[in-house]
């Protein structure tokens, strides 16, 4: 399972090579165009078409932790992607093609699948509101899309760092919560009653054409009382996810898997999610 959200973590991903000079386009130190760089970030990202990402979340509660990492390619016009999973030595094949999740579990994991199928099709829109939206349906990029309202918060710029050996400039923002319920009311909702806030930071780090290379998030998580046994009532969630996009302009093709493999799933996930024994 891999949970992808995010927040605050600063300092990750490179090293330090101090300020970047006066007057530089895409990283000048004045806060109009520390601005004017973030709010562009998406677009400009959008515009190189494709990318290979890279993507890894850690989620520490009750003093556990769990740990994921995927590689893959993504269409960052269409957000189709293609990654492979791993998570306290699980693989997981997943690819999300025109807003549907396909996900290949290993042999042990398919027992809820018909005879001869291996790989389960979830449909995220039908499962609104539930519990699985935010777990093991997740899209491993959404975090990219929180970069789009990103520029309408307090904007500062951190310093000019090296990721995977390309030099960019760091910068945190205020992100409101409503850009990473995307667009679900009620999800924005139940995010703001969680972190106990309405903004949370957000790290982005874009190159010198002010692509994103890299996005870190970290949202510490109250559970909603209605929804958490008695037992966990108190347990809080720690979840931070870095994504990173390198080689942009790979090629990238991603397909659904043959119809005679897939077994459509989301009824049965969304079931469990209201079941009372669930989770």
């Amino acid at each position: 399972m891999v949970v992808l959200v995010s927040g605050t973590a600063a300092g990750c991903g490179g090293s330090d090579e101090g300020a970047a000079p006066a007057g530089r386009s895409a990283s000048g130190s004045d806060p109009a165009d520390a601005t004017r760089a973030v709010r562009s970030a998406y677009d400009r990202t959008v515009a190189a078409d494709t990318a290979k990402l890279t993507v890894s979340s850690k989620a520490v509660a009750g003093g556990q932790s769990v740990t994921a990492q995927g590689r893959g390619t993504v269409d960052l016009a269409q957000g189709d992607s293609e990654v492979t999973l791993t998570s306290q030595g699980t693989r997981l094949e997943q690819r999300l093609v025109d807003g549907i999740v396909y996900q290949k579990p290993p042999a042990s994991q398919r027992g809820p699948l018909p005879e001869g199928r291996t790989w389960m099709k979830i449909d995220p829109a039908r499962l609104q509101g539930s519990k699985t939206q935010n777990t093991q349906v997740s899209d491993p990029v959404e975090p990219f899309g929180y970069v789009k309202g990103a520029g309408s918060g307090k904007v500062a710029k951190v310093g000019t760092e090296t990721v995977n050996g390309t030099r960019t400039t760091h910068y945190r923002v205020d992100v409101e919560v409503s850009a990473l319920a995307r667009g679900d009311q009620a999800r924005a909702q139940a995010l703001r009653k969680q972190l106990g806030t309405s903004s949370v930071p957000l790290h982005l780090w874009l190159d010198d054409q002010g692509r994103l290379r890299q996005e870190t998030v970290t949202l510490t998580l109250r559970p909603l009382r209605d929804s958490t046994p008695t037992d966990r009532a108190e347990t809080r969630v720690t979840s931070t996810t870095t994504l990173r996009f390198d080689d942009f302009g790979t090629k990238v093709d991603v397909a659904p898997p043959p119809a005679g493999q897939t077994a459509d799933m989301t009824d049965k996930l969304a079931k469990a999610t209201r079941s009372p024994q669930a989770g």
